[in-house]
């Protein structure tokens, strides 16, 4: 399924993290203890009418508040969005 977000939203792809202890117990997937506030995600797709959509392609990592990523689960699959204004900074290589 293709997913075209609109209203200045961004769809992102955001690392999986399985948490474990110091001791190398698995915890259970709901159980983030310290969770960053700030991640990396990669672009996947977004609105045309996000502020600096010109700036962004396929694939450009950019920093995001993780606390104000969305999940949205739509016929067994997980999309991750997020609006532009919690767009930190892109990583420019």
């Amino acid at each position: 399924m293709y997913c075209k977000p609109v209203n200045r939203y961004i769809q992102i792809n955001v690392p999986q993290v399985t948490p474990t202890t110091e001791s190398g117990i698995v915890l259970p997937d709901d159980f983030n203890p310290n969770t960053e506030r700030y991640i990396v995600a990669s672009v996947v797709s977004w609105a045309p009418d996000v502020r600096f959509a010109e700036e962004l392609k396929e694939g450009t990592q950019i920093i995001v508040d993780s606390a104000m990523i969305e999940e949205i689960n739509i016929k067994e699959s997980q999309l991750n969005v997020i609006q532009d204004n919690y767009i930190i900074a892109i990583l420019v290589e």
